[in-house]
């Protein structure tokens, strides 16, 4: 039942966060766009592009997690979580393709630079940009902070560089207007390299899930902990952990007295199982059990 519990609060936070993106991306769409025409500023298009990007990656993020979020089918035994991971490798794949656009738009008006108009406006649009984009980072951090997702975490990346980013569009409206003409290009080139780091980071952080990555040597001690904390057992072999989504999976060889009845060892089994997953949950536990001792059993870990 507490794992059940646990995959539902997991499914309303990450849905909240994805939502909250959404809804944040969409509207400043509609209001960055207003600015860019208005003042028709290089780094406005940027700002309004990268807005564009963040919506179309949270939308995306909505519908991928409709299906990661699916209970595990007769054609999934695993679940879906690795969506998640499919997902930031689209977004990152787009971002990438942008911010190469922007790079070339900027060094286009590093060249043949122009005044902006009406850039009072754009600046009082990218300061309520920075309020929005504040107000959904937070909720993010507390989803991501609950949950680990990748999705979740991909698309913050994505709204926490727009702080920097609309702090740099900010001072690009303010030099642009007189004092540097040139610093709309600039830092128009600078958000597109902030970009291609970002969209970087997503692929690696897609990939490292995707190639089934094991757990952290800190969860893995925590299964360790609670096998050799058992007075019953030898010790493990052969520990092996992945993660698909919120679902960590672990198997393992437990070494156990050979002298155990088939009862004994199953119950003592079943004892271990249930104190990892409430360690770790949401996970699936599968134990293998041996008897002790195994001379072909080289490398094993062993109560002192």
């Amino acid at each position: 039942m507490e794992t059940a519990d646990k995959e539902k609060n997991y499914s309303i936070l990450v849905k909240l966060a994805a939502y909250s993106a959404s809804g944040t991306a969409l509207l400043l769409v509609i209001i960055k766009l207003y600015a860019w025409f208005i003042t028709d500023a290089s780094s406005m298009l940027a700002s309004t592009t990268d807005s564009l990007l963040d919506l179309f990656a949270s939308i995306m993020n909505v519908v991928i997690l409709r299906y990661a979020l699916a209970p595990a089918d007769n054609e999934h035994r695993f679940g879906h979580g690795k969506a998640e991971s499919l997902a930031g490798l689209v977004q990152s794949a787009f971002v990438m393709g942008s911010a190469l656009l922007l790079i070339f738009h900027g060094v286009g008006r590093m060249i043949t630079p122009q005044a902006i108009v009406h850039s009072n406006i754009g600046i009082v649009v990218t300061v309520i940009a920075i309020i929005l984009t504040l107000g959904l980072v937070v909720i993010q951090k507390i989803v991501i902070k609950k949950t680990k997702s990748v999705a979740i975490s991909a698309d913050a990346l994505h709204y926490q560089s727009d702080l920097v980013l609309n702090a740099g569009v900010l001072l690009a409206l303010f030099l642009s207007g007189g004092i540097w003409l040139r610093a709309d290009g600039f830092f128009t080139i600078l958000v597109g390299l902030f970009l291609l780091w970002g969209a970087g980071q997503i692929v690696w952080l897609s990939v490292y899930q995707l190639m089934d990555h094991e757990l952290t040597k800190d969860e893995q001690n925590i299964i360790t902990n609670i096998v050799i904390n058992h007075k019953e057992t030898y010790g493990l072999h052969d520990l092996r952990t992945r993660q698909s989504g919120p679902d960590k999976f672990i198997q393992f060889h437990l070494e156990l007295d050979d002298k155990l009845s088939l009862f004994e060892a199953h119950a003592i089994g079943e004892m271990i199982e249930k104190e990892i997953e409430e360690a770790l949950k949401p996970c699936e536990v599968l134990i293998h059990h041996d008897p002790h001792p195994q001379p072909d059993v080289v490398e094993a870990t062993e109560k002192n």
